[in-house]
């Protein structure tokens, strides 16, 4: 089962690599650009085909590694 989880910083935290991205976006000539916020993105493939048992396992997985739960949220999509 192949699955991504999406993890970006949580509102009201401060983000200086998105800040430094829409400074360059605008000097490229990308002008009036605004909100840039960066983030990672992590694409799994874990076995089995049990949808509810995969998901509860990447949440372990998250918690414990691939996101910071103190500034960072994470979504997880899931494909067949």
């Amino acid at each position: 089962m192949k699955a991504r989880v999406i993890v970006t910083l949580k509102n009201g935290v401060l983000d200086p690599q998105g800040q430094a991205i829409e400074g360059s976006l605008s000097s490229l000539g990308f002008s009036g650009v605004s909100g840039v916020r960066q983030g990672k993105v992590f694409d799994l493939e874990v076995p089995g085909t049990d949808e509810d048992a995969a998901r509860s396992q990447i949440k372990e997985m998250c918690e414990k590694l691939l996101a910071n739960t103190v500034i960072e949220n994470y979504a997880i999509e899931i494909s067949h």
